[in-house]
């Protein structure tokens, strides 16, 4: 069965000191450390779908930084490895910075544009070279601390403005922060989502809607990524590796029950 490492990145940025903001350089060589030890990119829904390697790297970006497409990108082509953003919907086309809990302490200084988030011009550019572009609600909020009619208002109605501007089926999300409780799990399913990102601050058991990731920090080197990394790699749970066998399985048994005709060869 397939370990699934997924990683978690914000802003890549040459300049910004941020603590979820990691230096090109760094970027690169951390994919390239991980690609150089046999991990094979996916997206994050692809992966939690059918894993198509013994080892799977998944890199996934929240907030939608217009810094990802400008230094990102261009890393992850080169090594063939493709990624998933995040996007909280209510911020592309509004011409507002990102200025939530934590992010507002860099309004009025010289990196207040690292706070500026991609159009959805760039973000089906994206998508068009093979990126999964999932939720990130609209607005940014802790959602468990949100009343279960709000919760669900966030998840619903960012998945469905994804959906009408990219004409692609948005199937993940990533809870801000980090953050969500059993109603969050509940709202995003009922929401219509296959699959949740979490960052948990202690070791969790993945499951599809709650799914722990690695974050990367400024100033972190490969090495200390892949450790870390290592600590908490993760295989599918028993009930996601049975629904992952079912769904690779899913051809054969329809020729099975349609013609009567063997699995495997005679």
């Amino acid at each position: 069965m397939s370990e699934i490492l997924v990683l978690c990145y914000h802003s890549v940025s040459p300049s910004w000191p941020a603590p979820t903001s990691v230096r090109p350089r760094d970027f690169e060589r951390q994919l390239a450390h991980f690609v150089g030890h046999g991990y094979e990119g996916m997206t994050f829904a692809g992966a939690l779908t059918a894993p198509a390697a013994e080892r799977v790297l998944v890199v996934t970006f929240d907030d939608a930084h217009a810094s990802v497409l400008e230094h990102a990108a261009p890393a992850m082509e080169s090594l063939g490895v493709p990624g998933t953003v995040f996007v909280p919907t209510d911020y592309p086309g509004s011409g507002r910075p990102m200025a939530w809990d934590g992010y507002d302490v860099w309004l009025g200084t010289e990196h207040e544009d690292e706070l500026r988030c991609m159009s959805w011009e760039e973000l089906g550019g994206l998508a068009e070279r093979g990126w999964e572009i999932g939720s990130h609600t609209r607005s940014h909020p802790r959602l468990p601390r949100l009343d279960g009619a709000g919760a669900a208002a966030e998840l619903a109605e960012s998945r469905r403005e994804c959906e009408k501007r990219l004409g692609l089926p948005c199937r993940s999300v990533a809870y801000p922060y980090g953050e969500y409780d059993d109603g969050v799990v509940r709202a995003a399913r009922e929401a219509g989502y296959s699959f949740g990102a979490s960052v948990p601050r202690r070791s969790q058991a993945p499951l599809p809607l709650a799914w722990p990731r690695v974050c990367a920090y400024h100033g972190e080197g490969a090495r200390r990524l892949r450790l870390r990394a290592l600590s908490r790699r993760q295989r599918p749970s028993p009930p996601l590796r049975i629904a992952l066998a079912l769904r690779r399985l899913a051809p054969a048994l329809a020729v099975w029950a349609e013609f009567g005709m063997p699995l495997t060869p005679a």
